[in-house]
């Protein structure tokens, strides 16, 4: 049976969209991941594409997608990636399982190109980590 998985933060466009990926590629077949934002921004940020390519995952086809999207269904846990939406969520409080990180926002970063993206690099690498251990036998 596959573990439905749904992520959520706030534009959905940076950290939710990278744990999306993370979470399919290292959990396989046996997790439905999906991931949606409270305010969506209607984009996934180039430098969290970025960010994913170079661990060979590529996310340019995601979309930023609405909670209201997912509305109804059911899924064996939530996981919030950012403050905000873990306050503005209660539609998926049914959920067996809810886990909050509080992740911080790599678009808030400043600096070079090359700053930035250090800064994508540390968030994705710390989603790895928390993800890794989510996946880890309990």
């Amino acid at each position: 049976m596959t573990h439905r998985v749904l992520i959520l933060c706030t534009g959905n466009c940076v950290r939710s969209q990278m744990a999306e990926g993370l979470l399919r590629h290292l959990g396989g077949a046996a997790y439905e991941v999906h991931s949606a934002g409270t305010r969506p921004n209607g984009y996934v940020s180039a430098l969290a594409i970025e960010a994913m390519r170079e661990l060979g995952l590529d996310i340019s086809a995601h979309r930023s997608k609405s909670v209201s999207e997912f509305e109804g269904q059911h899924f064996d846990t939530v996981i919030t990636v950012c403050d905000s939406a873990a306050d503005d969520c209660p539609v998926f409080t049914g959920a067996p399982q809810l886990i909050h990180w509080s992740i911080w926002d790599p678009g808030a970063a400043t600096g070079s190109h090359e700053e930035k993206l250090a800064a994508f690099r540390r968030v994705r690498d710390d989603l790895a980590s928390r993800i890794r251990s989510f996946l880890a036998p309990r």
